[in-house]
Protein backbone atom coordinates (compact mmCIF):
# COMPACT_ATOMS: atom_id res chain seq x y z
CA UNK A 1 0.00 0.00 0.00
CA UNK A 2 1.32 3.02 -0.87
CA UNK A 3 0.81 5.56 2.13
CA UNK A 4 2.51 8.53 -0.10
CA UNK A 5 -0.24 8.52 -2.62
CA UNK A 6 -3.05 8.12 -0.58
CA UNK A 7 -1.97 10.95 1.86
CA UNK A 8 -1.78 13.02 -1.34
CA UNK A 9 -5.13 12.20 -2.93
CA UNK A 10 -6.78 12.41 0.62
CA UNK A 11 -5.33 15.74 1.01
CA UNK A 12 -6.05 16.99 -2.64
CA UNK A 13 -9.41 15.50 -2.41
CA UNK A 14 -10.62 16.96 1.05
CA UNK A 15 -10.83 20.46 -0.16
CA UNK A 16 -12.48 19.66 -3.53
CA UNK A 17 -14.99 18.41 -1.05
CA UNK A 18 -15.19 21.46 1.36
CA UNK A 19 -15.77 23.72 -1.45
CA UNK A 20 -18.76 21.20 -2.86
CA UNK A 21 -20.13 20.66 -0.18
CA UNK A 22 -20.06 25.03 0.87
CA UNK A 23 -23.07 25.35 -1.91
CA UNK A 24 -25.13 23.30 -0.14
CA UNK A 25 -27.57 24.74 2.39
CA UNK A 26 -26.84 23.86 6.09
CA UNK A 27 -29.18 21.75 8.14
CA UNK A 28 -29.73 22.88 12.19
CA UNK A 29 -26.92 24.89 11.74
CA UNK A 30 -24.57 22.13 10.84
CA UNK A 31 -22.48 22.12 7.58
CA UNK A 32 -23.24 19.44 4.98
CA UNK A 33 -22.02 16.09 4.77
CA UNK A 34 -19.66 16.79 2.09
CA UNK A 35 -18.18 19.64 4.15
CA UNK A 36 -17.75 17.21 6.88
CA UNK A 37 -16.39 14.27 4.96
CA UNK A 38 -13.55 17.01 3.40
CA UNK A 39 -12.74 18.25 6.77
CA UNK A 40 -11.61 14.35 7.43
CA UNK A 41 -10.37 13.85 4.39
CA UNK A 42 -7.95 16.80 4.59
CA UNK A 43 -7.00 15.88 8.23
CA UNK A 44 -6.00 11.97 7.53
CA UNK A 45 -4.09 13.14 3.97
CA UNK A 46 -2.35 15.74 5.99
CA UNK A 47 -1.36 13.18 8.95
CA UNK A 48 -0.73 10.44 6.65
CA UNK A 49 1.75 12.84 4.56
CA UNK A 50 3.47 14.11 7.95
CA UNK A 51 4.29 10.08 9.04
CA UNK A 52 5.95 9.63 5.62
CA UNK A 53 8.69 12.37 6.41
CA UNK A 54 8.61 12.28 9.97
CA UNK A 55 7.71 9.73 13.24
CA UNK A 56 4.12 9.08 14.23
CA UNK A 57 5.25 11.25 17.46
CA UNK A 58 6.11 14.17 15.55
CA UNK A 59 3.57 14.57 13.44
CA UNK A 60 1.02 14.02 16.36
CA UNK A 61 2.92 16.89 18.04
CA UNK A 62 2.70 19.16 14.63
CA UNK A 63 -0.94 18.45 14.60
CA UNK A 64 -1.36 19.19 18.86
CA UNK A 65 0.16 22.81 18.08
CA UNK A 66 -1.40 23.41 14.99
CA UNK A 67 -5.17 22.69 16.54
CA UNK A 68 -4.02 23.98 19.69
CA UNK A 69 -3.25 27.59 18.03
CA UNK A 70 -6.73 27.57 16.46
CA UNK A 71 -8.08 26.58 19.78
CA UNK A 72 -6.38 29.45 22.14
CA UNK A 73 -7.06 31.88 19.40
CA UNK A 74 -10.62 31.82 19.31
CA UNK A 75 -11.02 31.43 22.94
CA UNK A 76 -9.28 34.34 24.23
CA UNK A 77 -9.37 36.47 20.32
CA UNK A 78 -11.90 35.71 17.71
CA UNK A 79 -14.58 34.82 20.36
CA UNK A 80 -14.65 38.93 21.39
CA UNK A 81 -14.58 39.84 17.84
CA UNK A 82 -17.39 37.32 16.20
CA UNK A 83 -20.23 38.81 18.02
CA UNK A 84 -23.24 37.01 17.03
CA UNK A 85 -21.63 35.78 13.11
CA UNK A 86 -21.52 32.02 12.25
CA UNK A 87 -17.74 30.25 13.53
CA UNK A 88 -15.85 29.66 10.46
CA UNK A 89 -16.04 25.13 9.69
CA UNK A 90 -12.08 25.11 10.32
CA UNK A 91 -11.89 26.97 13.59
CA UNK A 92 -14.93 24.51 14.83
CA UNK A 93 -13.30 21.21 13.51
CA UNK A 94 -9.81 22.90 14.63
CA UNK A 95 -11.08 23.78 18.14
CA UNK A 96 -12.96 20.62 18.05
CA UNK A 97 -10.37 18.14 17.38
CA UNK A 98 -7.69 19.81 20.36
CA UNK A 99 -8.74 17.80 23.28
CA UNK A 100 -8.94 14.80 21.82
CA UNK A 101 -5.48 15.07 19.73
CA UNK A 102 -4.03 15.99 22.88
CA UNK A 103 -5.18 13.17 25.19
CA UNK A 104 -4.14 11.12 22.35
CA UNK A 105 -0.56 12.38 22.26
CA UNK A 106 -0.39 12.26 25.93
CA UNK A 107 -1.70 8.92 26.24
CA UNK A 108 1.01 7.63 23.67
CA UNK A 109 3.48 9.64 24.44
CA UNK A 110 4.05 9.03 28.46
CA UNK A 111 1.73 5.95 29.32
CA UNK A 112 0.64 3.35 26.63
CA UNK A 113 1.39 2.80 23.34
CA UNK A 114 -0.08 0.28 20.78
CA UNK A 115 2.04 -1.98 18.49
CA UNK A 116 1.49 -4.58 16.37
CA UNK A 117 3.33 -7.82 15.55
CA UNK A 118 4.11 -7.34 12.29
CA UNK A 119 6.30 -11.08 12.14
CA UNK A 120 7.15 -14.43 13.42
CA UNK A 121 9.92 -13.51 15.18
CA UNK A 122 9.12 -13.28 18.74
CA UNK A 123 7.50 -17.32 18.68
CA UNK A 124 5.64 -18.38 20.28
CA UNK A 125 5.19 -16.20 23.03
CA UNK A 126 3.97 -13.14 19.89
CA UNK A 127 2.36 -14.21 16.81
CA UNK A 128 1.33 -12.25 13.94
CA UNK A 129 -1.62 -10.26 13.79
CA UNK A 130 -1.18 -10.08 18.18
CA UNK A 131 -2.24 -6.41 19.08
CA UNK A 132 -0.18 -4.93 22.15
CA UNK A 133 0.29 -2.64 24.77
CA UNK A 134 3.88 -0.99 25.24
CA UNK A 135 4.62 0.74 29.01
CA UNK A 136 6.06 4.42 28.24
CA UNK A 137 6.82 4.90 31.22
CA UNK A 138 8.67 1.70 32.40
CA UNK A 139 12.55 2.71 31.34
CA UNK A 140 11.99 6.49 32.52
CA UNK A 141 9.66 9.19 31.42
CA UNK A 142 10.80 10.83 28.27
CA UNK A 143 10.46 13.78 25.95
CA UNK A 144 8.41 13.17 22.69
CA UNK A 145 10.92 13.28 19.50
CA UNK A 146 13.99 13.01 21.43
CA UNK A 147 12.85 10.36 23.63
CA UNK A 148 15.03 12.03 26.39
CA UNK A 149 14.50 10.73 29.52
CA UNK A 150 13.31 13.48 32.14
CA UNK A 151 12.25 11.44 34.86
CA UNK A 152 14.46 8.20 35.42
CA UNK A 153 11.96 4.91 36.38
CA UNK A 154 13.47 1.60 35.65
CA UNK A 155 16.18 0.41 33.27
CA UNK A 156 15.88 -2.18 30.63
CA UNK A 157 16.26 -6.06 32.39
CA UNK A 158 17.47 -8.89 30.80
CA UNK A 159 14.36 -11.19 29.65
CA UNK A 160 12.03 -7.87 28.91
CA UNK A 161 10.31 -7.71 25.75
CA UNK A 162 10.83 -4.36 24.25
CA UNK A 163 9.88 -2.17 21.57
CA UNK A 164 12.49 0.09 19.85
CA UNK A 165 13.03 1.85 16.90
CA UNK A 166 15.09 0.44 14.56
CA UNK A 167 18.57 1.58 14.58
CA UNK A 168 19.01 0.94 10.52
CA UNK A 169 16.02 3.18 9.98
CA UNK A 170 14.10 4.87 13.11
CA UNK A 171 10.76 5.30 11.39
CA UNK A 172 10.59 2.00 12.12
CA UNK A 173 10.03 0.04 15.74
CA UNK A 174 10.98 -3.48 15.95
CA UNK A 175 9.98 -5.70 19.00
CA UNK A 176 12.72 -8.48 20.37
CA UNK A 177 13.87 -9.28 23.47
CA UNK A 178 16.45 -7.78 25.81
CA UNK A 179 19.52 -10.61 26.00
CA UNK A 180 22.50 -8.22 26.65
CA UNK A 181 22.65 -4.77 29.16
CA UNK A 182 25.65 -2.31 28.81
CA UNK A 183 28.82 -4.14 29.59
CA UNK A 184 27.74 -8.02 29.03
CA UNK A 185 29.49 -10.35 26.85
CA UNK A 186 27.17 -12.57 25.00
CA UNK A 187 27.91 -15.45 23.27
CA UNK A 188 25.58 -17.82 21.44
CA UNK A 189 27.26 -20.80 19.57
CA UNK A 190 25.66 -24.21 18.60
CA UNK A 191 22.66 -22.88 19.46
CA UNK A 192 23.63 -22.23 23.06
CA UNK A 193 23.50 -18.99 24.38
CA UNK A 194 25.80 -17.59 27.61
CA UNK A 195 25.97 -14.47 29.11
CA UNK A 196 29.17 -13.15 30.73
CA UNK A 197 30.47 -16.85 30.45
CA UNK A 198 27.20 -18.23 31.82
CA UNK A 199 25.32 -20.45 30.42
CA UNK A 200 21.64 -19.42 29.87
CA UNK A 201 19.17 -22.35 31.38
CA UNK A 202 17.45 -24.35 28.37
CA UNK A 203 14.99 -27.07 29.01
CA UNK A 204 13.70 -28.72 25.62
CA UNK A 205 9.90 -29.31 25.23
CA UNK A 206 7.55 -30.62 22.89
CA UNK A 207 8.20 -29.14 19.42
CA UNK A 208 5.95 -26.37 17.83
CA UNK A 209 4.45 -25.59 14.83
CA UNK A 210 3.56 -23.03 12.81
CA UNK A 211 1.75 -22.20 9.71
CA UNK A 212 4.18 -19.29 8.22
CA UNK A 213 2.32 -16.81 5.27
CA UNK A 214 -0.90 -19.29 5.33
CA UNK A 215 0.65 -22.01 3.34
CA UNK A 216 4.02 -22.92 4.81
CA UNK A 217 4.45 -25.38 7.59
CA UNK A 218 6.96 -24.84 9.88
CA UNK A 219 8.43 -27.48 12.54
CA UNK A 220 10.97 -25.97 15.29
CA UNK A 221 12.76 -27.27 18.44
CA UNK A 222 11.12 -25.73 21.44
CA UNK A 223 12.84 -24.50 24.90
CA UNK A 224 11.94 -23.07 28.06
CA UNK A 225 14.77 -20.55 28.56
CA UNK A 226 15.36 -18.74 31.95
CA UNK A 227 17.52 -15.28 31.86
CA UNK A 228 17.76 -13.93 35.35
CA UNK A 229 14.32 -13.97 36.60
CA UNK A 230 12.76 -14.08 33.34
CA UNK A 231 11.17 -17.34 31.63
CA UNK A 232 10.19 -17.67 28.67
CA UNK A 233 9.90 -20.43 25.30
CA UNK A 234 12.16 -20.10 22.41
CA UNK A 235 12.12 -21.93 19.39
CA UNK A 236 14.73 -23.38 16.51
CA UNK A 237 15.52 -25.42 13.81
CA UNK A 238 17.91 -28.17 14.28
CA UNK A 239 19.23 -28.10 10.16
CA UNK A 240 19.74 -24.45 10.64
CA UNK A 241 23.12 -22.98 11.56
CA UNK A 242 23.51 -20.36 14.42
CA UNK A 243 24.43 -17.44 13.06
CA UNK A 244 24.01 -16.69 8.70
CA UNK A 245 27.19 -14.96 8.02
CA UNK A 246 26.44 -13.15 4.84
CA UNK A 247 23.47 -11.10 6.48
CA UNK A 248 25.52 -9.73 9.01
CA UNK A 249 25.96 -5.80 8.50
CA UNK A 250 28.59 -3.22 8.97
CA UNK A 251 26.99 -1.46 12.19
CA UNK A 252 28.62 0.94 14.90
CA UNK A 253 30.87 -0.80 17.54
CA UNK A 254 31.50 -3.79 15.14
CA UNK A 255 34.71 -4.32 16.79
CA UNK A 256 33.13 -5.56 20.00
CA UNK A 257 31.56 -8.18 17.93
CA UNK A 258 33.98 -11.57 16.57
CA UNK A 259 31.87 -13.90 14.22
CA UNK A 260 32.56 -17.28 12.47
CA UNK A 261 30.77 -20.19 11.36
CA UNK A 262 29.73 -21.08 14.94
CA UNK A 263 28.48 -18.44 15.83
CA UNK A 264 29.48 -15.36 17.51
CA UNK A 265 30.96 -13.24 20.40
CA UNK A 266 29.69 -9.55 21.62
CA UNK A 267 30.98 -7.04 24.10
CA UNK A 268 27.76 -4.62 24.52
CA UNK A 269 28.86 -0.95 24.45
CA UNK A 270 28.12 1.81 27.40
CA UNK A 271 24.49 3.14 26.71
CA UNK A 272 22.98 0.02 24.39
CA UNK A 273 21.20 -3.33 24.74
CA UNK A 274 21.84 -6.89 22.29
CA UNK A 275 18.09 -7.71 21.49
CA UNK A 276 17.29 -11.34 20.03
CA UNK A 277 14.47 -13.00 18.92
CA UNK A 278 12.75 -15.65 20.65
CA UNK A 279 12.14 -17.41 17.33
CA UNK A 280 16.23 -18.03 16.58
CA UNK A 281 16.38 -18.62 13.61
CA UNK A 282 13.65 -16.60 11.92
CA UNK A 283 14.55 -13.49 13.78
CA UNK A 284 16.66 -10.30 11.93
CA UNK A 285 18.18 -8.88 15.77
CA UNK A 286 21.37 -7.65 17.18
CA UNK A 287 23.27 -10.74 15.71
CA UNK A 288 23.13 -9.02 12.31
CA UNK A 289 21.75 -5.33 12.93
CA UNK A 290 24.01 -4.42 15.91
CA UNK A 291 22.95 -2.87 19.18
CA UNK A 292 20.22 -0.81 19.97
CA UNK A 293 21.12 2.53 21.92
CA UNK A 294 19.06 3.78 25.32
CA UNK A 295 17.61 6.83 22.80
CA UNK A 296 15.81 3.87 20.54
CA UNK A 297 13.83 2.72 23.58
CA UNK A 298 10.20 3.14 22.95
CA UNK A 299 8.89 0.69 25.94
CA UNK A 300 8.18 -2.26 27.54
CA UNK A 301 5.68 -4.69 26.06
CA UNK A 302 3.37 -6.28 28.70
CA UNK A 303 0.09 -7.07 27.34
CA UNK A 304 -2.08 -8.69 24.61
CA UNK A 305 -4.95 -6.84 23.89
CA UNK A 306 -6.57 -8.05 20.61
CA UNK A 307 -6.36 -10.64 17.81
CA UNK A 308 -8.91 -10.66 15.42
CA UNK A 309 -7.81 -14.41 14.26
CA UNK A 310 -7.27 -15.53 17.98
CA UNK A 311 -10.02 -14.05 20.67
CA UNK A 312 -8.48 -16.46 23.24
CA UNK A 313 -5.30 -14.66 23.46
CA UNK A 314 -7.14 -11.58 24.49
CA UNK A 315 -5.56 -10.43 27.66
CA UNK A 316 -2.49 -12.53 27.56
CA UNK A 317 0.18 -11.68 29.63
CA UNK A 318 3.53 -10.78 27.92
CA UNK A 319 6.40 -13.19 29.29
Amino acid sequence: MNWLVIGILSLVLGPILIIAGAKHERKNNEPPQLVQYGYLLAVVGLFVLLVQFFSISAAMLIFVVLTGFVWAMDKFVWSKTRGEKQIADWVEYGRGFFPVILAVFVLRSFIVEPFQIPSSSMRPGLIVGDFILVNKFAYGVRLPITNTVVVPVGQPQRGDVMVFDYPVNPKIQYIKRVIGLPGDVIEYRGKKLTVNNQLVPTKQIEDHQYVENGVLLVNNQQFVERVDAAQYKTLTMADVPALNLREVGDFPSRENCSYDESGFKCTVPAGHYFMMGDNRDHSADSRYWGFVPNENIVGKAFLIWMNFKHFDRIGTTIQ
